[in-house]
C-alpha cells in the first residue's frame, strides 16, 4: 500500500512539475509589454498617421494597459471562481437563474467588441454556488478573444464540471461589431447562442421556464 501511495505521489509531483513548465514557456514567449507597445505603434504608422505626434505619442501605453483588461480572462481560473459551495441551502432543488449579466468580449477575427447580455441558470444537486460566481464565470469567458459559440459551450462545460448539477441552461445575446462597423454593417443585427443540458435539454418545461423567466418583465 505504502508503494502504491509513494508511487501516486511521485506520478502527482510530475505532473505538476510539467504543467508549470508549461506555464513557463508560455511566460517564455510571450512578448514584453515594450513589444507590444513597439507592435501599436506600428499599426499605427499602417493605418496612416504619425505615433510621435501628440495626440498619439502615449497611445501604444495605453492599448497595451487596455489589452491587458480587455484579455485579463487568460489569467483566471474559472474552476476556481466556482469552487467555493454552500450545501446549506434548506433543500432547495429548483432553478437558479441569474439574467442581463452584461458581456464585453472581443471577436477573435477581427479583434473589435462583442458587446451584449448572458442569462445563466442551473438546477443543483445538492450545492449552490454565490450568486456573483456566475457573473464573474461569465467575465472570464468574456475577456478572451472568442466567438459567441464558443464562449457560451464554455460556460456550460465549466458549470457542469464543476457543479454537477442536474442541468445547465446558457443563453447569449450580443451585438458584434465585425457586423455593425465593418462588412455588412447591419447596426440592428444581434446573435442568440444557448446550451440546454442536462435537465433543461431532457425536459422542454424547464427550458420554457427558463426562456420565460429570462424575458419576465421586458
Amino acid at each position: 500500500m505504502d508503494a502504491i501511495v509513494k508511487h501516486q505521489q511521485q506520478t502527482a509531483d510530475q505532473a505538476g512539475k510539467k504543467v508549470e513548465n508549461q506555464a513557463d514557456d508560455h511566460t517564455k514567449d510571450r512578448p514584453s509589454r515594450e513589444d507590444a507597445e513597439a507592435a501599436v505603434r506600428t499599426l499605427i504608422k499602417w493605418a496612416g498617421d504619425d505615433p510621435t505626434r501628440e495626440g498619439l505619442i502615449d497611445t501604444p501605453r495605453r492599448v497595451a494597459k487596455a489589452f491587458g483588461e480587455y484579455f485579463s480572462g487568460y489569467g483566471a481560473d474559472p474552476a476556481g471562481v466556482l469552487s467555493r459551495t454552500f450545501e446549506e441551502v434548506e433543500s432547495y432543488d429548483d432553478i437558479v437563474i441569474v439574467r442581463d449579466i452584461d458581456v464585453t468580449s472581443h471577436c477573435e477575427h477581427h479583434m473589435v467588441p462583442v458587446i451584449g447580455r448572458a442569462h445563466v441558470a442551473y438546477l443543483p444537486d445538492g450545492k449552490v454556488v454565490g450568486l456573483s460566481k456566475l457573473a464573474r464565470l461569465v467575465d472570464i469567458y468574456a475577456r478572451r478573444l472568442q466567438t459567441q459559440e464558443t464562449m457560451t459551450a464554455q460556460i456550460a462545460d465549466a458549470l457542469e464540471s464543476v457543479l454537477k448539477p442536474k442541468g445547465v441552461a446558457i443563453m447569449v445575446d450580443a451585438v458584434h461589431h465585425c457586423m455593425t462597423m465593418r462588412g455588412v454593417k447591419n447596426k440592428c443585427a444581434s446573435t442568440i447562442t444557448t446550451q440546454f443540458r442536462g435537465a433543461f435539454r431532457d425536459d422542454a418545461r424547464l427550458e420554457q421556464r427558463f426562456l420565460a423567466s429570462i424575458n419576465a418583465s421586458k
